[in-house]
């Protein structure tokens, strides 16, 4: 009867059917009996899950729903929403990682005798893994006040999941998370049943980790992420640690890419209880480090006073003004002076430094104004002075958001008894951003990073790298300004390279003229009007010519052929489809299986209104699919590849097989239709399609040649390395 309650958007039947969300809209009109709406609006309802499931298997549409499909789906149609869902999921999943025989006992029987055996045992587990009493959760949302956010994650009315901010705003550090009562996990318990049968198949924390990176992506306008590479790089600039602070925890990504320690102990505060409990619920399944967390603006109620931490990692909030300014005047941690109202940044390096045992490092994610706004000059110059801050690195284009910002990581030390460092490292990593969305390239700048840092710790000192890093003595950087922008301080690359590698560009470009000359098509010869018959995708694919998958996150697509876990895999992106260019993107990490593709598999992206489809050739093999694409898989013996991209291209084509809303332009692949013909009429279109696909390359490749030359050449000629003669 629970199982009912969960609903499912037009959207989730759209994934369990695999089909578009216009294909759904016709099955409504059409079908007197499809389900009718138990909830949501009138312009976006939803169904119940079980009565759709039963629909679409009586209509054939649907062989069996995913496991992991179903337990989304359970998730997000929870009727206390998704977040606490997700927390009822962590719990039982760390019981069963923690004492899986008593969740053996307990899961016989009813959906009511769970829910009612389930606080008891969750009790002692809670207890022993977050080292603290037990509390019952109320369940209620919290309506006594604004729940300040103080991690890098705008939540929107955080429910009150944990009870953990009380009607005075005092801090609660009892414990990050609360048994949920009886009654309370009575609708969860068909999720809760599936998770541990979803979590015998990938692991608890594989499990916790798949749902949640889902949940993330699915709610990506509410967060801001921290990408796991820049996670493990700010965990190992400040090296190994036994107790580790997070005072802007979000969901835990910094303290997961901690390195793991005997005896070790994560601490974590943010504002958002649902974030603070499912960072601890993830951290409990990810290492058996003691976890500690707290609900509370941390600036305003730090929950840690008498910490002295080994390391401190932050991603705090950028540019928020409403951060305690007026309140905070006399507070002792502004040892390095009182933060502008415009410096909240400054001042989370002071808290962060306030925490420090002496000899700690804190690494914190930066915004480039804080290392050059006048209204912190006073404080940046106090840093350097006393010797806190250590190096300022610049991080590329695109390493987190806002992605269109070169952000920085400081590096800080507490002094304590050890010398002032008489000069400061200041790294620039901005040559390694990537050039399509999927961001940069993390071991170049993971490389740079780590070995300029642990020379400079290792020697005081760095020989200077020209374009790259140089350790600047702290007097020269104390003028009017304090300007400690790594790019305003660094020696330009060395005149010598920049100018061969101008001279190897042009020579690729002129190389790569000549070769789009010779794959010029050749001129275009008239034919008669063709009526032939034609087929659709969806015919094709319901009759076995061509497997048809939709890319995404892991695991929205099921297992089967051609899916395999994600870790280390570049993901193919439906930018990278459009421009031509390799696989550039990431998942958010997970042990989850994706679609991987194929030599010979035909990808669509299916936004953007653009004529495009890509044949995989040997380079692109292997590489996950991303979301917004759709893989097509023919059958070699009754479709050639090559026939079916081009056709897929045709602008009529994909006119007559899109919808256009007030904002995008979303194509159904499988409305896209070809013609009829015998395979060794395909290939003749093959070979024709496969030589225009060629010359399209060549023209890219030239026109990112040609850019690169005027950059290098404009570069050159305005920084003095080139001769204008």
């Amino acid at each position: 009867m629970q199982d009912n309650a969960t609903e499912v958007t037009a959207a989730g039947i759209a994934r369990l059917a695999g089909v578009g969300r216009a294909a759904v809209s016709n099955w409504r009109r059409r079908h007197p009996d499809f389900p009718k709406p138990v909830g949501g609006t009138e312009t976006s309802p939803s169904f119940a899950l079980a009565e759709v499931e039963a629909w679409l298997r009586a209509q054939g549409k649907l062989a069996e729903v995913p496991l992991r499909e179903r337990v989304w789906q359970q998730l997000t149609g929870h009727p206390e929403g998704p977040a606490v869902a997700l927390v009822h999921v962590g719990c039982v999943l760390l019981l069963v990682q923690e004492r899986p025989t008593v969740w053996l006992d307990i899961d016989a029987g009813s959906d009511e005798r769970l829910a009612a055996r389930l606080p008891g045992v969750l009790d002692g587990v809670i207890a022993a893994r977050f080292g603290c009493e037990p509390v019952k959760a109320s369940g209620r949302v919290n309506t006594s006040g604004p729940v300040n956010t103080s991690g890098p994650v705008n939540a929107a009315d955080p429910v009150n999941i944990s009870d953990a901010v009380n009607t005075s705003g005092s801090v609660n550090t009892a414990t990050p998370v609360h048994t949920p009562s009886g009654p309370q996990l009575l609708p969860s318990a068909p999720l809760l049943r599936g998770a541990v049968e979803l979590a015998g198949e990938l692991g608890a924390r594989q499990t916790f980790e798949f749902l949640l990176g889902r949940y993330l992506d699915a709610h990506s306008r509410q967060y801001t992420p921290t990408p796991v590479e820049l996670a493990g790089l700010m965990a190992e600039l400040a090296g190994p640690a036994r107790t580790v602070l997070d005072p802007a925890c979000g969901t835990g990504a910094l303290l997961r890419a901690v390195e793991a320690r005997p005896d070790q102990t994560l601490y974590a505060q943010d504002g958002a209880p649902d974030l603070v409990a499912l960072t601890a619920l993830r951290l409990a399944l990810h290492t058996r480090a003691d976890v500690r967390g707290a609900v509370g603006d941390t600036l305003r109620q730090e929950a840690y006073p008498e910490l002295r931490a080994d390391a401190v990692l932050c991603h705090p909030p950028f540019n928020e003004r409403n951060w305690g300014h007026d309140e905070l005047a006399y507070d002792a941690r502004w040892e390095y002076g009182f933060p502008a109202r415009n410096e909240s940044e400054l001042a989370w390096v002071q808290h962060a430094l306030a925490r420090l045992a002496d000899g700690g490092t804190a690494v914190l994610l930066m915004p480039p104004a804080a290392a050059s706004r006048r209204s912190g000059r006073r404080i940046r110059a106090d840093l350097l002075r006393r010797g806190a801050l250590r190096a300022v690195l610049a991080l590329p284009v695109g390493s987190a958001p806002p992605y269109n910002l070169p952000l920085h990581l400081w590096v800080l030390s507490r002094p304590g008894r050890t010398p002032v460092a008489p000069e400061v490292l200041l790294v620039d990593t901005g040559a390694f951003a990537g050039e399509a969305r999927g961001g940069p390239d993390w071991q170049a700048v993971r490389d740079v990073a780590l070995d300029t840092w642990r020379a400079f710790a290792r020697d005081g000192r760095l020989a200077e790298r020209p374009g790259l890093a140089r350790s600047v003595p702290v007097i020269e950087l104390l003028d009017d300004d304090v300007d400690l922008a790594p790019a305003r301080h660094l020696p330009p690359p060395a005149a010598a390279d920049g100018v061969e590698q101008l001279a190897a560009v042009r020579d690729d470009l002129a190389a790569t003229l000549r070769l789009t000359s010779g794959l010029t098509p050749p001129p275009a010869v008239p034919a008669p009007p063709a009526h032939r018959p034609l087929t659709t995708i969806g015919e094709l694919a319901r009759g076995g010519a061509l497997l048809l998958r939709t890319g995404g996150m892991p695991g929205s697509t099921g297992t089967g052929t051609g899916t395999a876990p994600h870790a280390r895999v570049p993901v193919l992106t439906d930018h990278d489809v459009l421009a031509g260019s390799p696989p550039s993107g990431t998942f958010p990490e997970s042990d989850g299986e994706t679609v991987l593709t194929e030599p010979g598999d035909v990808v669509v992206p299916v936004l953007g209104g653009g004529s495009v489809a890509r044949v995989v050739d040997a380079s692109t093999a292997g590489a996950a699919l991303g979301r917004n694409l759709v893989l097509l898989r023919p059958d070699a013996g009754a479709l050639d590849a090559w026939f079916l991209a081009g056709f897929l291209r045709g602008t009529a084509n994909n006119r007559q097989a899109s919808s256009y809303a007030s904002t995008a332009t979303r194509l159904d692949v499988r409305r896209l239709q070809l013609p009829r013909l015998p395979l060794d009429e395909q290939r003749r279109y093959g070979a024709r399609f496969r030589a225009l696909d060629e010359f399209e390359q060549a023209l890219r490749q030239a026109s990112r040649l040609g850019e690169q030359l005027l950059r290098g050449m404009y570069d050159g000629l305005t920084d003095g390395t080139v001769d204008p003669h």
